[in-house]
């Protein structure tokens, strides 16, 4: 059997949660992956002062030392998950705001991809947060090493429109039926293993989750093809499997002062079809293994 044939068939499940977060020397990794994603989530830069355990001048900082940390071990992509930045009183203060953290990103080596999270687009645009930065269109997917990732947009209210000048409530968060009609069509199109990258949640139903979680959660599950939907903005680590799925909700880096307060962590793909998280500061590890890989 083919490598990516075997990754396709495989099913992965929980090997190991939430092992002991780490400091900079991370956790132990298996050997051989075949891709290696770094992940970072909410830092919420901004030039204010700090606010309920928000240090948001700190975020370019912490930004500096995982992006440090990506090139150093060479990760093959990094995915940033929302909340980038936070909200200013003044459009010309955000597109600031988005420059500045932009040009530390910007020292990554490897690809960078950006998920919308809703104070990426307070007074921006998401017209004008691409102009800013080298994101791509709000959705979208791409194929690397093997695995096909899923780029999700939940930047819209329930009555569909989307996400700027002001013009929302946070807890009023939606992926529309265009964008989850695209999801149905795109993961019938791919003949390969799906992991999914959001940043208001789908695994709950609360105000942190999207409007229309049991229906996205639906279509990821029919597919049958998505191993693990990593979110950000709730700020702590989380973690359930629902229907199959990982789903793993990632600790903010914009929470607590210092290094020790930061949080980035490393998705390791494995030849057998595991999937490893190491976490470092504050983000918790997990390692999920296909069967076959446990012989």
């Amino acid at each position: 059997m083919s490598r990516r044939a075997f990754l396709r068939s495989g099913t992965l499940w929980l090997a190991a949660g939430a092992l002991a977060s780490s400091d900079t020397a991370g956790a132990q990794e298996s050997p051989e992956p075949v891709l290696r994603v770094g992940l970072i989530t909410d830092l919420h830069h901004a030039e204010k002062e700090a606010a309920n355990n928000r240090f948001y001048r700190e975020a370019r900082t912490k930004l500096r030392e995982s992006i440090d940390h990506f090139n150093r071990t060479g990760v093959d992509s990094i995915v940033e998950l929302g909340d980038i930045i936070d909200a200013a009183e003044d459009l010309q203060d955000e597109i600031g705001y988005l420059q500045a953290i932009e040009a530390e990103f910007a020292r990554a080596r490897a690809e960078r991809h950006y998920v919308l999270g809703n104070h990426c687009v307070w007074l921006l645009t998401k017209e004008q947060f691409r102009e800013h930065t080298a994101a791509k269109e709000s959705y979208y997917s791409f194929d690397r090493g093997g695995f096909h990732f899923v780029v999700l947009d939940a930047c819209f209210r329930q009555d569909g429109v989307p996400y700027g000048e002001r013009n929302f409530e946070w807890t009023d968060t939606d992926i529309p039926p265009a964008e989850r009609d695209w999801l149905r069509s795109d993961l019938d199109r791919t003949t390969l293993p799906v992991i999914v990258f959001a940043h208001q949640r789908i695994d709950l139903e609360n105000r942190y989750a999207i409007k229309s979680s049991p229906e996205v959660r639906a279509i990821l599950e029919r597919s049958g093809s998505v191993r693990a939907v990593f979110q950000g903005h709730s700020h702590q680590n989380d973690y359930r499997e629902i229907g199959g799925i990982h789903y793993c909700t990632l600790a903010a880096m914009v929470e607590g002062s210092g290094p020790d307060n930061s949080a980035y962590s490393v998705l390791s793909i494995h030849l057998d079809g595991t999937l490893q998280i190491d976490g470092f500061r504050r983000q918790s590890s997990y390692a999920w293994a296909s069967p076959r890989s446990r012989g």
